[in-house]
């Protein structure tokens, strides 16, 4: 079991991650385009009517899933962020970097989504409702983690600052979570929980293959996001030079 987890290990370097990142990233595009194509055309042809909100309730098959993530890999980038800290591992800041854009742009999703839902079942774009506010804040936290390392030079203590407002961030995840159970708000609740879902099979079987492609999408750029970034940051190193001596 030992020399299982040092081989798992071997893979925290720049040097090994970036070829075995380069194996999987194709894999998890493959996967991304299955789902997510598969998931969208459920979701417009197969998926029925809503009793309540008809037709217009489609756009949650986006929506959600969106919102899903731009938690979910908030929470992943503070669990790197953490392991850069204690660890003073190179390749913690670098995959916390390669994940912010992709966790920004599924908060921008999920919030204009919600507004074009909103406009028609609230009668308004925008209001201050806990949960838009709080998804607010966490799109703010985005920006201003990618302001941060974009506005320091030497990138291992844009990686210590960045790692700390991120930290300090994953505060508001739970509150966004709760938010329509702590506070009275427009927001309607979860209707999937640990307790089960209110909705039909066939759209829990859509939602959760939406929200299957978005994992495989998010994982796919952020693997060729990190390749990138890797290649920048190591571009002095003997195995980087020799690497672009292969590819000329």
């Amino acid at each position: 079991m030992s020399t299982k987890l040092l081989n798992w290990f071997k893979f925290s370097s720049p040097t090994t991650f970036y070829p075995l990142a380069g194996r999987l990233a194709p894999w998890f595009t493959g996967l991304a385009v299955i789902l997510l194509a598969v998931g969208l055309y459920m979701s417009f042809f197969i998926a029925p009517t809503d009793y309540k909100q008809g037709e217009g309730y489609r756009i949650i098959f986006i929506h959600v899933p969106a919102a899903w993530m731009s938690m979910f890999i908030y929470l992943i980038m503070a669990g790197w962020a953490a392991m850069g800290l204690v660890f003073n591992t190179r390749l913690s800041g670098m995959m916390t970097s390669a994940l912010a854009p992709t966790g920004a742009m599924f908060t921008f999703v999920a919030l204009w989504t919600g507004a074009f839902w909103g406009k028609p079942m609230w009668g308004a774009w925008w209001v201050w409702d806990a949960r838009l506010t709080s998804e607010l804040i966490l799109l703010f936290l985005y920006i201003g983690f990618i302001a941060l390392q974009s506005s320091i030079d030497d990138a291992r203590r844009a990686d210590k600052a960045g790692a700390i407002l991120v930290l300090v961030g994953v505060i508001n995840i739970p509150i966004i979570y709760f938010s329509v159970k702590w506070w009275n708000t427009l927001h309607q609740g979860a209707s999937i929980n640990m307790e089960g879902s209110s909705m039909g099979s066939t759209m829990l079987i859509t939602m959760l293959i939406m929200a299957l492609g978005c994992w495989m999408y998010s994982i796919a750029v952020a693997l060729y996001r990190v390749r990138s970034i890797i290649l920048e940051r190591e571009r002095n190193t003997t195995w980087v030079q020799e690497l672009e001596e292969i590819k000329s």
